[in-house]
């Protein structure tokens, strides 16, 4: 059982980002990149099915900023294998990703044919899960998204996946492998590996790089234009007194306001 995990680098939302000169892309260099949250509970689970089932793990990035610190600790936690693909020279975009990603696992003979795919549900830039569904609309593969728990059937050629609804509700599915999944939480947090570990790993072992593929131009639905900062607006008035006379005041905003009729 071959198990691969893509990885993504995202910013780090305690730094406030900067706009590049281009007004198409984050500057780099003035946040700190960290492992996508959503990725990571999706590299514990892969470790979890290893542990449990005797699988093989393979981490894949496109290189950024911090990626082979990345890649490093993956190892360290456990992964087999860490393959980090020549970044493309522009801005990637979800589509563009999931494009490089089907490619380098079509084509790498070390990549091609895993039993399970995993990657994170959302990130912070793509809140509504597009890369998952992507990659597996291009790889021509099953998919399933937003899943918190994941086992497998050797026997039956099958994953059975927990996917996650609003309002509390979730639906057991099986999906017949290979198979693309969204992971959105692992059946435990991601485990925590020192830096002396790390380090240690960094001088035994490797990361594999390999060249970004050459795509063909594909029609995109959508064109950014241009990235803006929010305006700054008026700040937020702060209610003090008791409760009582924050009540009336509370009060006395909805009546101006309109929303509610004066007493």
């Amino acid at each position: 059982m071959n198990i691969l995990v893509l990885l993504r680098m995202v910013p780090d939302v305690v730094e406030e980002p900067e706009i590049a000169p281009d007004k198409m892309t984050l500057e780099t260099e003035s946040v700190r990149l960290i492992l996508n949250e959503s990725d990571n509970y999706a590299l514990e689970q892969a470790l979890l099915l290893k542990e449990s089932q005797g699988a093989t793990v393979t981490v894949l990035a496109v290189d950024s900023p911090q990626i082979e610190e990345t890649l490093f600790t993956a190892l360290a936690k456990g992964a087999d294998k860490a393959i980090k693909i020549a970044h493309p020279g522009k801005s990637l975009t979800t589509r563009l990703m999931a494009s490089i990603f089907a490619r380098v696992i079509a084509t790498e003979p070390e990549l091609s044919s895993p039993d399970l795919i995993l990657t994170g549900s959302r990130t912070i830039t793509d809140l509504d899960a597009p890369l998952a569904p992507l990659l597996a609309r291009d790889l021509r593969l099953p998919h399933l998204g937003i899943v918190s728990r994941v086992s497998l059937d050797f026997s039956g050629r099958s994953v059975t996946a927990l996917r996650e609804y609003p309002a509390g509700i979730r639906g057991e599915f099986e999906v017949p492998l290979p198979a693309v999944l969204g992971i959105q939480v692992a059946e435990r947090p991601p485990r925590y590996v020192p830096v002396a570990l790390i380090r240690a790993i960094m001088k035994a072992l490797w990361v594999e790089c390999i060249p970004c593929p050459i795509l063909e131009r594909t029609r995109v639905p959508f064109q950014l234009l241009e990235l803006r900062k929010p305006p700054v607006s008026a700040r937020a008035e702060m209610l003090t007194g008791s409760h009582e006379v924050v009540a009336h005041k509370v009060r006395d905003v909805l009546v101006a306001r309109g929303l509610v009729e004066g007493a």
